[in-house]
Protein backbone atom coordinates (compact mmCIF):
# COMPACT_ATOMS: atom_id res chain seq x y z
CA UNK A 1 0.00 0.00 0.00
CA UNK A 2 1.13 3.61 -0.72
CA UNK A 3 1.27 5.24 2.04
CA UNK A 4 1.34 8.98 0.10
CA UNK A 5 4.39 10.00 2.13
CA UNK A 6 6.83 10.65 -0.39
CA UNK A 7 8.16 14.60 0.43
CA UNK A 8 6.58 14.86 2.72
CA UNK A 9 8.72 16.70 5.60
CA UNK A 10 8.83 15.26 9.21
CA UNK A 11 10.11 16.66 12.97
CA UNK A 12 11.33 13.62 15.45
CA UNK A 13 12.09 14.31 18.72
CA UNK A 14 14.41 12.10 20.57
CA UNK A 15 15.98 10.99 16.96
CA UNK A 16 18.86 9.51 17.79
CA UNK A 17 18.34 5.77 19.64
CA UNK A 18 15.42 4.14 20.25
CA UNK A 19 11.98 4.41 19.54
CA UNK A 20 12.67 7.96 17.97
CA UNK A 21 15.39 6.33 15.52
CA UNK A 22 13.06 3.31 14.96
CA UNK A 23 10.68 5.75 13.30
CA UNK A 24 12.84 8.79 12.06
CA UNK A 25 14.48 5.40 9.28
CA UNK A 26 10.66 4.12 8.72
CA UNK A 27 9.61 7.30 7.40
CA UNK A 28 12.72 7.93 5.60
CA UNK A 29 12.27 4.48 3.79
CA UNK A 30 8.90 5.86 3.30
CA UNK A 31 10.32 9.29 1.16
CA UNK A 32 10.04 11.19 4.01
CA UNK A 33 12.58 14.21 4.69
CA UNK A 34 13.31 14.35 8.14
CA UNK A 35 14.32 16.36 11.01
CA UNK A 36 16.05 14.77 14.24
CA UNK A 37 16.76 16.40 17.77
CA UNK A 38 18.67 15.25 20.67
CA UNK A 39 20.72 16.16 23.66
CA UNK A 40 23.96 14.66 22.60
CA UNK A 41 25.30 15.76 19.21
CA UNK A 42 27.58 12.90 18.27
CA UNK A 43 25.23 10.22 18.82
CA UNK A 44 22.54 12.53 16.71
CA UNK A 45 24.89 13.06 13.65
CA UNK A 46 25.99 9.47 13.46
CA UNK A 47 21.88 8.17 13.70
CA UNK A 48 21.56 11.10 10.80
CA UNK A 49 24.41 9.89 8.64
CA UNK A 50 22.97 6.19 9.15
CA UNK A 51 19.60 7.43 8.08
CA UNK A 52 20.77 9.29 4.96
CA UNK A 53 22.71 6.63 3.70
CA UNK A 54 20.45 3.99 3.71
CA UNK A 55 17.42 6.00 2.17
CA UNK A 56 19.29 9.27 0.78
CA UNK A 57 16.33 11.48 1.97
CA UNK A 58 17.49 15.03 3.63
CA UNK A 59 18.32 14.28 6.94
CA UNK A 60 18.71 17.39 9.39
CA UNK A 61 20.21 16.42 12.88
CA UNK A 62 19.94 19.64 15.30
CA UNK A 63 20.93 19.11 19.00
CA UNK A 64 18.30 20.39 21.94
CA UNK A 65 17.53 20.09 25.02
CA UNK A 66 13.75 20.18 24.65
CA UNK A 67 13.54 21.24 28.79
CA UNK A 68 14.42 24.89 27.46
CA UNK A 69 12.19 26.78 25.51
CA UNK A 70 15.28 28.49 23.33
CA UNK A 71 15.71 24.48 22.33
CA UNK A 72 12.59 23.58 21.28
CA UNK A 73 11.88 27.31 19.47
CA UNK A 74 15.54 26.84 17.58
CA UNK A 75 14.69 23.05 16.68
CA UNK A 76 11.22 23.59 14.82
CA UNK A 77 12.25 27.14 12.90
CA UNK A 78 15.75 25.38 12.40
CA UNK A 79 14.09 22.32 10.81
CA UNK A 80 11.42 24.06 9.00
CA UNK A 81 13.95 26.21 7.28
CA UNK A 82 15.77 23.29 6.31
CA UNK A 83 13.05 21.13 5.08
CA UNK A 84 10.78 23.93 3.86
CA UNK A 85 7.44 22.62 5.60
CA UNK A 86 6.53 21.14 8.54
CA UNK A 87 3.71 18.03 7.60
CA UNK A 88 4.29 15.62 10.21
CA UNK A 89 5.39 16.52 14.16
CA UNK A 90 6.41 13.58 15.87
CA UNK A 91 6.84 14.32 19.44
CA UNK A 92 8.67 11.52 21.07
CA UNK A 93 11.96 12.84 23.35
CA UNK A 94 11.81 12.20 27.25
CA UNK A 95 10.78 9.33 29.95
CA UNK A 96 10.31 9.54 33.24
CA UNK A 97 11.85 7.82 36.25
CA UNK A 98 9.82 4.58 37.66
CA UNK A 99 8.89 4.32 41.32
CA UNK A 100 7.11 4.48 44.20
CA UNK A 101 6.48 7.70 45.90
CA UNK A 102 8.54 6.88 48.90
CA UNK A 103 11.68 7.18 47.05
CA UNK A 104 10.54 9.45 43.19
CA UNK A 105 12.58 12.71 44.67
CA UNK A 106 11.67 16.51 43.50
CA UNK A 107 13.87 16.35 40.81
CA UNK A 108 12.21 12.69 39.32
CA UNK A 109 9.04 14.32 38.90
CA UNK A 110 10.39 17.83 37.64
CA UNK A 111 12.00 15.09 35.08
CA UNK A 112 9.22 13.35 34.42
CA UNK A 113 6.82 16.58 33.59
CA UNK A 114 9.60 18.79 32.22
CA UNK A 115 10.89 16.69 29.19
CA UNK A 116 7.61 14.09 28.83
CA UNK A 117 5.03 16.61 28.88
CA UNK A 118 6.59 19.88 29.07
CA UNK A 119 9.14 19.21 25.82
CA UNK A 120 6.36 18.40 23.68
CA UNK A 121 4.62 21.40 25.04
CA UNK A 122 7.26 23.52 23.83
CA UNK A 123 7.69 21.90 20.53
CA UNK A 124 4.07 22.47 19.67
CA UNK A 125 3.96 25.85 20.42
CA UNK A 126 6.37 26.40 17.75
CA UNK A 127 5.27 24.02 15.16
CA UNK A 128 1.49 24.36 15.19
CA UNK A 129 1.11 28.15 13.90
CA UNK A 130 3.16 27.10 10.91
CA UNK A 131 1.33 24.13 10.43
CA UNK A 132 -1.92 26.36 10.26
CA UNK A 133 0.03 28.68 7.79
CA UNK A 134 0.73 26.39 5.76
CA UNK A 135 -2.66 25.01 5.65
CA UNK A 136 -2.47 21.83 7.57
CA UNK A 137 -0.50 19.06 8.95
CA UNK A 138 -0.29 15.49 11.72
CA UNK A 139 0.90 15.45 14.69
CA UNK A 140 1.68 11.84 16.82
CA UNK A 141 2.89 11.96 20.19
CA UNK A 142 4.64 9.30 21.79
CA UNK A 143 3.30 8.81 25.34
CA UNK A 144 2.76 5.57 27.09
CA UNK A 145 0.25 3.35 28.25
CA UNK A 146 0.79 4.56 32.03
CA UNK A 147 -1.42 7.10 31.51
CA UNK A 148 -4.57 4.94 31.02
CA UNK A 149 -3.43 1.95 32.90
CA UNK A 150 -2.84 2.85 36.16
CA UNK A 151 0.29 0.98 37.69
CA UNK A 152 1.86 2.70 41.41
CA UNK A 153 5.23 1.83 40.37
CA UNK A 154 4.91 3.84 37.40
CA UNK A 155 3.07 7.00 39.27
CA UNK A 156 5.67 9.36 37.90
CA UNK A 157 5.52 8.36 34.16
CA UNK A 158 1.65 7.40 34.43
CA UNK A 159 0.88 11.36 35.77
CA UNK A 160 2.76 13.16 32.73
CA UNK A 161 1.59 10.61 30.47
CA UNK A 162 -2.17 11.31 31.45
CA UNK A 163 -1.28 14.84 31.25
CA UNK A 164 0.05 14.04 27.32
CA UNK A 165 -2.69 12.09 26.80
CA UNK A 166 -5.19 15.42 27.68
CA UNK A 167 -3.23 17.38 25.87
CA UNK A 168 -3.27 15.62 22.80
CA UNK A 169 -7.31 15.51 22.86
CA UNK A 170 -8.02 18.72 23.66
CA UNK A 171 -5.63 20.21 20.47
CA UNK A 172 -7.23 17.55 18.28
CA UNK A 173 -10.28 20.13 19.28
CA UNK A 174 -8.98 22.82 18.46
CA UNK A 175 -6.91 22.74 15.71
CA UNK A 176 -8.97 20.15 13.08
CA UNK A 177 -10.41 22.82 11.73
CA UNK A 178 -6.95 24.28 10.81
CA UNK A 179 -6.93 20.45 9.11
CA UNK A 180 -3.91 19.30 11.47
CA UNK A 181 -4.60 15.93 13.35
CA UNK A 182 -3.46 14.27 16.11
CA UNK A 183 -2.77 10.96 17.28
CA UNK A 184 -1.26 9.48 20.82
CA UNK A 185 0.02 6.47 20.62
CA UNK A 186 0.74 4.91 23.65
CA UNK A 187 3.16 2.13 23.76
CA UNK A 188 3.37 -0.40 26.87
CA UNK A 189 7.06 -1.66 27.27
CA UNK A 190 9.71 -1.89 24.28
CA UNK A 191 12.66 -3.34 23.96
CA UNK A 192 14.97 -0.51 23.61
CA UNK A 193 18.21 0.88 24.94
CA UNK A 194 16.60 1.98 28.07
CA UNK A 195 15.54 -1.45 29.05
CA UNK A 196 17.79 -3.06 31.02
CA UNK A 197 18.10 -0.38 33.43
CA UNK A 198 14.67 0.16 33.83
CA UNK A 199 14.62 -3.53 35.35
CA UNK A 200 17.24 -2.73 37.27
CA UNK A 201 15.45 0.13 38.82
CA UNK A 202 12.18 -2.77 39.25
CA UNK A 203 14.79 -4.95 41.13
CA UNK A 204 15.67 -2.22 43.07
CA UNK A 205 12.42 -0.84 44.05
CA UNK A 206 10.72 -4.27 44.82
CA UNK A 207 13.77 -6.07 46.68
CA UNK A 208 13.28 -8.73 44.11
CA UNK A 209 16.05 -10.78 42.06
CA UNK A 210 17.08 -9.22 38.18
CA UNK A 211 15.33 -12.67 36.48
CA UNK A 212 12.16 -11.99 38.90
CA UNK A 213 12.12 -8.41 37.78
CA UNK A 214 12.92 -9.02 34.31
CA UNK A 215 9.55 -11.31 33.90
CA UNK A 216 7.05 -8.51 35.28
CA UNK A 217 5.93 -7.03 32.28
CA UNK A 218 5.85 -10.66 29.83
CA UNK A 219 4.10 -11.63 32.21
CA UNK A 220 1.36 -9.21 32.42
CA UNK A 221 0.91 -9.40 28.54
CA UNK A 222 -0.99 -12.44 26.69
CA UNK A 223 1.16 -12.18 24.03
CA UNK A 224 3.78 -13.26 26.42
CA UNK A 225 6.65 -10.45 25.47
CA UNK A 226 7.30 -6.72 25.18
CA UNK A 227 7.12 -4.85 22.04
CA UNK A 228 9.96 -4.24 19.72
CA UNK A 229 10.94 -0.88 18.12
CA UNK A 230 10.01 -1.34 14.85
CA UNK A 231 6.58 -2.94 15.88
CA UNK A 232 6.17 0.85 17.47
CA UNK A 233 8.37 2.20 14.62
CA UNK A 234 5.46 0.76 12.21
CA UNK A 235 2.32 1.84 13.74
CA UNK A 236 3.52 5.17 13.94
CA UNK A 237 4.58 5.74 10.15
CA UNK A 238 0.97 4.39 9.45
CA UNK A 239 -0.92 6.45 11.22
CA UNK A 240 1.28 9.56 9.85
CA UNK A 241 -0.12 9.25 6.64
CA UNK A 242 -2.74 11.43 5.09
CA UNK A 243 -4.83 7.48 4.68
CA UNK A 244 -5.51 7.87 8.13
CA UNK A 245 -6.13 11.65 8.46
CA UNK A 246 -9.70 11.51 9.87
CA UNK A 247 -8.25 9.61 13.30
CA UNK A 248 -8.11 13.01 14.98
CA UNK A 249 -8.32 12.73 18.82
CA UNK A 250 -7.43 8.89 18.60
CA UNK A 251 -5.02 7.01 21.16
CA UNK A 252 -4.06 3.71 20.72
CA UNK A 253 -2.31 1.49 23.04
CA UNK A 254 0.59 -0.95 21.44
CA UNK A 255 1.18 -3.36 24.57
CA UNK A 256 0.17 -6.42 23.55
CA UNK A 257 -3.12 -5.97 25.82
CA UNK A 258 -1.12 -5.51 28.73
CA UNK A 259 -2.88 -5.89 31.76
CA UNK A 260 -0.98 -3.40 34.82
CA UNK A 261 -2.89 -5.17 37.71
CA UNK A 262 -0.94 -8.43 36.80
CA UNK A 263 2.59 -6.89 37.39
CA UNK A 264 1.22 -5.01 40.93
CA UNK A 265 0.18 -8.51 42.28
CA UNK A 266 3.10 -9.99 41.05
CA UNK A 267 5.25 -7.66 43.10
CA UNK A 268 3.00 -7.60 46.38
CA UNK A 269 3.58 -11.19 46.41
Amino acid sequence: MDLQLKGKCALITGGSEGIGKGIAMTLAKEGVNVAICARRKEPLEKTAEEIKSATGVTVVAIPADLTKDADAKNFVETAHKKLGSIDLMINNAGSAPGGVIETLTEADWEQALQLKFMGYVRCLRYALPIMVKQGGGRVVNLIGNDGVKPSYWEIAPGAANAAGQNMTLSLAGQYGRHNISFCAVNPGPVRTERWAGLVNAMSRDMKISYEDADKLAPASIPLGRIAEVEEVANLVVMLSSPLVQMANGTMIEIDGGQDKALMDRFRDR
